[in-house]
């Protein structure tokens, strides 16, 4: 179940950095990463589909950030 949940992630995120006209800013990549880490995250601390959504939004707000403050550098 884990396994299919990380191949979907990896896909829909591959799929949304691919099909971009642009070049995806760093604030965007972080984003993007930050929601497949946090997914995975709070898929396998166990608490179903409330810790995978939990963890993907938190994972997001993260990634916006430090990508955020790439750009900033």
């Amino acid at each position: 179940m884990k396994m299919k949940f990380l191949m979907a992630a990896t896909a829909a995120t591959l799929l949304a950095l691919t099909g971009c006209a642009s070049n995806p800013t760093p604030r965007q990549v972080g984003t993007a990463a930050g929601a497949v880490v946090g997914g995975v995250v709070g898929s396998s601390l166990g608490l179903g589909t409330v810790g995978t959504v939990g963890g993907a939004a938190a994972g997001a707000l993260i990634g916006n950030e430090l990508g955020g403050n790439q750009r900033r550098r």
